[in-house]
């Protein structure tokens, strides 16, 4: 059986060359390559693949954003996070998204292969010192409103431009941000969302 396969990296290089190293595997077929979020579900309606790696940081959409489409449009498409990032946060959220594998970039190819084999077996895959962190952290502390104003605030946004972009009041936003910075346990708004993304909470 040849397991079809779908890339998702917005940096080229990463992509070509995990594309060329995944080829060697005489099981796996790469059948489609893309560098946006935005692309995923298009690219695998038209190719079908069997498992799609996706990275997290994608311009368009983010990789959990598109697992979870994905996983709507192609229920048999397995889905697979590949990212540099080995953040607790990011785990929970790409299991919440439909993802059932959880691999790190620097992990060996072999690692990898074996991984993909895996999930289409019907395992989930998940890296285990990121498990075993992903346990010891908890959830994440914010709510999903106080989250999207962090995101909206990593920009360095106003306090106006982020109640108009998420259609909410000045005031609403201020507490909502109020609220992030004291349960990130920082000083200020730009400090909350540096450790809300260092915990993968973002």
């Amino acid at each position: 059986m040849t397991i079809r396969l779908l890339l998702a990296d917005d940096q080229a290089l990463v992509r070509e060359a995990l594309g060329t190293l995944l080829s060697l595997q005489e099981d796996f077929s790469v059948v489609a390559s893309v560098g946006r979020g935005d692309e995923v579900v298009d690219a695998a309606l038209s190719s079908r693949p069997d498992v799609a790696l996706l990275d997290i940081e994608m311009p368009g959409l983010d990789g959990l954003a598109a697992a979870s489409l994905l996983a709507g449009a192609v229920p048999s498409c397995r889905v697979v996070m590949l990212t540099t990032f080995g953040r607790a946060g990011y785990l929970r959220r790409a299991m919440e998204a439909g993802a059932v594998g959880f691999v790190v970039k620097d992990a060996p190819a072999e690692a990898l292969a074996d991984a993909i084999r895996r999930v289409v077996a019907g395992e989930r895959v998940v890296d285990p010192a990121l498990a075993v962190a992903t346990l010891a952290a908890g959830e994440s502390p914010l709510t999903a409103r106080e989250r999207d104003v962090l995101v909206a605030a990593r920009s360095g946004a106003a306090v106006g431009e982020i109640a108009a972009t998420l259609f909410l009041s000045e005031g609403t936003v201020r507490n909502y941000l109020s609220a992030a910075i004291a349960k990130t346990a920082t000083r200020n708004r730009m400090e909350a969302v540096r450790v809300a993304d260092e915990n993968g909470w973002l």
